[in-house]
């Protein structure tokens, strides 16, 4: 047997979450009607031209780290490149260097300017793969950029002659 005020008891009882409800999405409304949500910007990268020249043409030269010749075209919003990784190195780094004759710093992350282009080079601002495996004789390295905003991209870089882009 029930009792006869049962609907006023589920009444009261969901009246509190429904107020919660209520007033959470008209606090959202009013936050996002006020700009505070902010908008999505449009995060994109174009890989224009990649390579890693071989270390030279011998056994003897073919050891110590690897160089990249990387031109990345934004097409949207300001983003960073983060990281690289490559399965050839245990370890990827990025650094930068205020011009050809200065000590390269390693860094933790490279500006992608809004609708610019970074461009990396062993002589500029640089993608290093320390000690990788002999590579000389392959067509391609994997590389994987990892980008703040714009997530992960997967290429093939040629391998180039040394000293070539």
């Amino acid at each position: 047997m029930t009792a006869p005020g049962w609907p006023t008891e589920l009444a009261r009882a969901a009246a509190g979450p429904v107020i919660c409800a209520m007033v959470l999405t008209g606090l959202l409304s009013a936050w996002a009607a006020s700009s505070g949500a902010g908008t999505l910007a449009r995060v994109q990268v174009k890989i224009s031209e990649a390579a890693v020249p071989m270390r030279g043409f011998s056994r003897q030269t073919e050891t110590g780290p690897a160089h990249t010749y990387l031109t990345i075209q934004d097409l949207g919003a300001a983003d960073e490149l983060v990281a690289v990784r490559s399965p050839v190195a245990p370890h990827v780094v990025l650094t930068r260097r205020d011009g050809p004759t200065a000590r390269p710093v390693v860094v933790s992350g490279l500006p992608l300017p809004a609708d610019g282009t970074l461009v990396l080079t062993p002589l500029t601002d640089d993608v290093v793969l320390e000690d990788p495996a002999r590579f000389e004789g392959s067509a391609d390295v994997p590389l994987t950029l990892v980008f703040r905003h714009a997530g992960t991209i997967t290429i093939e870089a040629p391998v180039t002659g040394p000293d070539t882009p």
